[in-house]
């Protein structure tokens, strides 16, 4: 059994943490901050990259640079929602066959859960470096505004990182808790 941890996966940024006895401690990126840019790219040498990495090349690579996943993720393609952040981002987003939301990073298609789940397994990785131990139970915190479709799909994401989603609860909550 691993260490539990918990996720605050955020629009822009992302934090990891656990419990040490009673004291809940912040899990540094490998550069040493306490969060980590909640964004998945690839270089154009085919190499995909997360967290700040991937942040620093959103001007130089944007086509292949993708952030805001949160504010697509469990939305259908036809929303209004959809249609002004398209507007705002520099890669593709298109509509899958079933009207759910499709991402186009470096020539291939992804639905928003794989591309929460890269990012996921990223946190996953970097708990788990620095833990030294594998990660047990996850609980993920979203917004409070998240329907069921969004929590629902943020729990996949986890479940494609790997991760043993316990609880997916409203950041307000989990400020709360804290």
């Amino acid at each position: 059994m691993g260490k539990n941890i918990g996720i605050d996966l955020g629009t822009t940024n992302s934090c990891i943490s656990y419990l040490e006895g009673r004291e809940a401690l912040v899990v540094p990126n490998p550069e040493g901050a306490r969060v980590i840019p909640s964004v998945v790219a690839q270089t154009h040498e085919k190499k995909r990259i997360f967290g700040n990495a991937a942040k620093r090349q959103m001007i130089t690579n944007s086509k292949n640079t993708v952030w805001g996943i949160k504010r697509l993720i469990g939305r259908k393609f036809g929303s209004s929602e959809i249609k002004e952040i398209g507007k705002r981002v520099g890669y593709d987003i298109v509509e899958a066959a079933n009207g759910d939301i499709k991402v186009k990073l470096a020539e291939n298609l992804y639905s928003t859960e794989e591309i929460s789940g890269m990012f996921l397994g990223y946190l996953k990785g970097i708990a788990e470096n620095y833990l030294g131990e594998a990660i047990g139970d996850t609980v993920v915190t979203v917004p409070a505004f998240f329907n069921d479709a969004q929590r629902q799909a943020t729990k996949v994401a986890g479940e494609i990182a790997g991760l043993n989603v316990t609880r997916i609860i409203n950041e307000p909550t989990s400020a709360l808790i804290a």
